[in-house]
Order: C-alpha cells, then structure tokens, then sequence
C-alpha cells in the first residue's frame, strides 16, 4: 500500500479538495486493511475487500480511494447512519473489523494546535499525525455478506408489472401474482413522487396505492 502522502494525493485529486474528512478517511481505511493484512487492496487483493461505509460525506469518497471499493462494483456498501464509520470486510476469510473515528479527536486536535485558528486545517494537520488510538475506536465484528450482496452476484432482470422498468439483483416483490419493484410496492417510501403534470405518472402511483391498501 501506498504511504498516507501519495494516498492523500490521490484522494485530493479524486474528491476535489483536501480537507479533515479526507484525512480521516484515508487511515481509517489504511487501519481497516492493516488490521485485515490486506496490503493491495487496489491491486492482488481486490476482489477480498467489501466495505460498509455508514455516513455519505468526505471519508466516504477517501475510503473508496485507498480501499478500490465501489458501488459500481458492488463492493462499496452504503448505510445511512450519518457516523463516522466504516467496516472492513475480508470475504477471504470472513474477519471483519469496524472503525469509528473518537469524537475526542476534535479536542485532542485543539490541544496539539492551539495556534492555528482554522478548523478544517487544525484537523487536517492532527489527523495526519495522531496515534491510531487517539483517532479511531476498533471492534472485531461479524457481517453475513449474502450472496446476493456479493460483488460477482448478478441475478435475473425482471420487469415491474406496475410501471415497466427493468429490475436488477432481485430488488423486487411478489404480490398477488405480480412483480413490483420497491417504489412501487412501497410508494410512501420512495425519495421521488411524479410531478403533478405527468398524468401517466399520477395514474400509476394512485393504482400502486391502491394495491397497497
């Protein structure tokens, strides 16, 4: 693996700019590897690594930089729980560590550079140079990576009965005889609604409605 330098290099380059989060996504990431003896996350062992990031901000994209794990590749798993986390999965040999930076790292931060009145560059200056221990929390932890989360899965593509569209990695439902992808079989849960000017739009979620009453 890389030194942390060249890897914050990249991460730059990849997100766009430099900042604390990036820094702390960078050894996050290098901890959860070291700690799995993965050494070429990005090269002879990329196909060992799944990881389960659990917040969508700057750590997120530094974590995919060292580790190579993508959402494209199914590899790169999303949890919305807005911490500063992460798990490390090795499918080689089913070891699992998760990672979760201290919120006393601030403070510790403020403490080694009382001077510096920036933030986002007191931060970025500690985080760089912090033991490990001071940065991070470490737990040993069990996760049932299901074959249909694996990486290489790829499933049967099946049509939604309701609205039509193709569906992939059996991310459907089977209700009454009929095939319903998630927004139809649960429209009060979906993150979009059609715009009042699409009738077509409006008549299918009032049909999905109604089959879900």
């Amino acid at each position: 693996m890389e030194a942390l330098d060249e890897l914050l290099r990249q991460a730059e380059i990849a997100h766009g700019h430099l900042c604390a989060g990036q820094v702390l996504g960078v050894r996050m990431a290098m901890l959860g590897c070291r700690r799995l003896g993965i050494t070429e996350p990005r090269g002879s062992d990329r196909k060992r690594l799944v990881t389960y990031i659990e917040i969508d901000r700057c750590a997120t994209d530094a974590i995919g930089v060292v580790t190579g794990c993508r959402l494209g590749k199914r590899a790169l798993k999303f949890r919305d729980w807005g911490k500063m986390a992460a798990t490390f999965v090795d499918l080689g040999t089913g070891r699992a560590v998760r990672i979760v930076a201290l919120e006393s790292s601030k403070q510790r931060a403020r403490e080694l550079y009382p001077n510096i009145a920036d933030k986002n560059q007191q931060q970025m200056k500690a985080y760089r140079e912090m033991d490990d221990a001071e940065l991070f929390g470490e737990q040993w932890v069990e996760v049932a990576v299901g074959t249909k989360e694996m990486p290489g899965y790829k499933g049967e593509r099946v049509t939604c009965d309701m609205c039509g569209e193709g569906i992939n990695y059996d991310r459907f439902e089977e209700r009454d005889g009929k095939i319903l992808c998630v927004a139809c079989a649960h429209p009060e849960q979906r993150y979009y609604q059609p715009a009042s000017g699409d009738k077509a739009s409006d008549q299918r979620a009032a049909e999905s409605r109604c089959e879900c009453a």
